[in-house]
């Protein structure tokens, strides 16, 4: 049986930034109302407008990050220490430049940046007319 469709795969990164969902952007300072957009918020947008691949904020319900104490997402309310996840996903020389270029937001932030392989797939030999060559 001959498979229909390709895969082709290019070289490609993460990285995921752990963080608290009360910092902010700009100002330096935590908590609820400190000023300042939600630092993962401005993140994502930033790496919208600087081209990358893919951004997510994830929030997490059990944890800890950076050897702090392990935090829970309580029924009864938001907890504002549990750790949240900012993914981004670019080539390596993209995801480097932006932690250069954002590096006082993402000072004393946990980063860990993972090797990956983009697969896109596409059909195999379509004519101009839609059938197979």
């Amino acid at each position: 049986m001959n498979a229909s469709h390709r895969v082709v795969a290019t070289e490609t990164g993460m990285i995921r930034i752990y963080m608290r969902p009360r910092d902010r952007a700009g100002t330096g300072r935590t908590g609820w109302f400190s000023g300042g957009r939600p630092l993962y918020r401005e993140l994502v947008a930033q790496a919208k407008a600087e081209g990358l691949m893919n951004a997510v904020a994830h929030q997490s319900h059990h944890g800890y990050s950076n050897h702090g104490p392990i935090q829970d997402d309580g029924a009864e309310s938001l907890n504002p220490e549990l750790t949240m996840c900012v993914e981004l996903i670019g080539t390596c020389e993209q995801l480097e430049g932006f932690c250069g270029r954002h590096g006082a937001q993402l000072a004393n932030k946990v980063i860990v940046y993972k090797h990956l392989e983009h697969w896109s797939v596409s059909h195999v030999g379509v004519g101009a007319a839609g059938r197979a060559a």
